[in-house]
């Protein structure tokens, strides 16, 4: 059986904070599909997760919202980078790598895959 929603993407949340702030603001009423899906659209797919992991939805509907997530992150990313480059006049590489990511993440959830946030470091001899 493949792995679920929950045990693919959970990992992802590195912090209790998402998941306490998520829970506290949904017994204070809000709705966990409206919060998951103004956290998407404002490209933050920590908070957008917590909140999929509270609600009763089909595992399809929580990967393309996650997906589309990672997706206005890399928007976002990209489009400040284009913005340091003109105000500061060099370019900002650094922030284009991690809209990358968030894309290669958006399409590994949109395919079931497990995210693969793999950073690499440089070793110095």
């Amino acid at each position: 059986m493949p792995d679920t929603f929950v045990e693919l993407y959970t990992p992802l949340l590195k912090s209790d904070v998402f998941m306490t702030q998520a829970r506290q603001n949904v017994e204070q009423g809000a709705d966990s599909l409206t919060c998951a899906l103004v956290y998407a659209e404002q490209g933050k797919p920590e908070f957008a997760l917590a909140y999929l992991l509270l609600l009763e939805l089909s595992e399809n509907e929580k990967r393309e919202i996650l997906a589309t997530s990672f997706e206005q992150r890399a928007r976002l990313s990209e489009a400040k980078a284009e913005e340091f480059d003109i105000k500061f006049h060099r370019p900002f590489p650094l922030i284009k790598v991690e809209a990358q990511k968030d894309r290669l993440a958006a399409s590994q959830v949109r395919q079931g895959r497990r995210v693969r946030r793999e950073t690499r470091t440089l070793t110095i001899n």
